[in-house]
């Protein structure tokens, strides 16, 4: 596999809130290759919009990175500690695409003008190229009429096509890494399919390597290379998106698939996770997932477990892969999924 162009490594990212620390992020790592896609899942709250902010230094005023390391190029991101540095990254190299366009667009400025401003500040190109440009991005992600909707207001858009010039302003630069947050959570399901669609087409386009959030399974199965399961600031499960359906080691990524609605029995109730995430406030000790967990080692509650290889793409934080835990079958969805795929490999 070919050297990652993007690497976290042992990431603790902290917060300052009313006199005490939150610690958002504990020790979290991912590699992310060219050219692929990335799904970083989990639980709302899980961190994954605030571990993927940190690569552009988006992070909230009183958060800050307090150790690890985010290895871009020849750079460490988790260094950089001045706006100046983070400009020479952020649009120009890696971009963000927000879940809310209404709260990312300027609701007093035409979205023409929103876009070119991108292109003016980091491209120091002349105003007449910059509108040129500007409407070829439209164009595009799929505006009609871009010359007509270049002059107008985000509020003579819908939501669908707000969230089309969204990803214009991202893409605007020529971005390598585009990182989506929750892209299609304020879109009705027609709409959903078409804006990811569009994303599947300008990662072609403009040849970028992609990272969505998502807490949708079935949006990860449908785009996703690879996938980073997320769990109380910590990447407890990572693999290709067969390793994680199909071949999944987690507890914590088996209760996720268990959850999805269409593995759902006619007449029972939706499988759900029991419990709530811990208090990041506190110290936690052992496996943050262990409390929740049915299949919970008495080690799960005294010692963080390390990450254990299952392939050369597959890792889980978990002990049941120690070769000393009992040996346990996944719980009975997980089963039926991957006899359903070996099912259709036989067909």
């Amino acid at each position: 596999m070919s050297e990652p162009i993007l690497s976290a490594n042992n990431v603790v990212i902290k917060f300052s809130l009313r006199g005490r620390v939150l610690t958002a992020i504990r020790g979290a790592s991912l590699s992310l290759h060219e050219g692929t896609t990335l799904a970083i899942v989990g639980e709302s709250g899980s961190g994954k919009s605030v571990f993927t902010k940190s690569f552009i230094g988006m992070l909230d005023e009183n958060g800050w990175i307090e150790s690890g390391s985010i290895r871009y190029g020849d750079r460490d991101l988790a260094q950089f500690k001045t706006e100046r540095d983070w400009l020479s990254i952020r649009g120009r190299e890696i971009a963000m695409v927000f879940q809310d366009p209404m709260t990312a667009l300027n609701p007093l400025r035409t979205v023409g003008a929103q876009i070119q401003e991108v292109i003016e500040q980091h491209e120091n190109t002349g105003r007449s190229e910059a509108k040129a440009r500007t409407i070829k991005i439209l164009d595009d992600v799929g505006i009609p009429q871009p010359e007509l909707r270049y002059g107008q207001y985000p509020h003579e858009f819908s939501g669908g096509m707000r969230q089309r010039i969204v990803i214009a302003i991202a893409l605007a630069c020529n971005p390598k890494i585009l990182i989506c947050d929750e892209p299609t959570t304020a879109l009705d399901v027609t709409i959903q399919a078409q804006i990811l669609a569009l994303i599947r087409a300008v990662q072609h386009d403009y040849k970028l390597t992609v990272i969505y959030i998502t807490h949708d399974l079935g949006v990860v199965a449908n785009v996703a290379d690879d996938v980073a399961v997320m769990y109380a600031g910590d990447i407890v499960e990572y693999g290709t998106v067969d390793e994680i359906f199909y071949d999944a080691r987690h507890p914590y990524t088996w209760a996720l698939l268990s959850s999805l609605p269409q593995l759902g029995q006619k007449g029972e109730p939706l499988y759900t996770i029991k419990g709530s995430p811990p208090n990041l406030f506190a110290d936690i000790s052992g496996d943050a997932f262990a409390p929740r967990n049915p299949y919970a080692l008495n080690i799960d509650f005294q010692e963080r477990p390390p990450y254990f290889q299952v392939s050369p793409t597959h890792f889980a934080r978990t002990w049941l892969l120690d070769p000393r835990a009992p040996k346990l079958e996944p719980p009975a969805t997980i089963r039926q999924m991957r006899a359903a795929r070996s099912g259709d490999d036989r067909g």
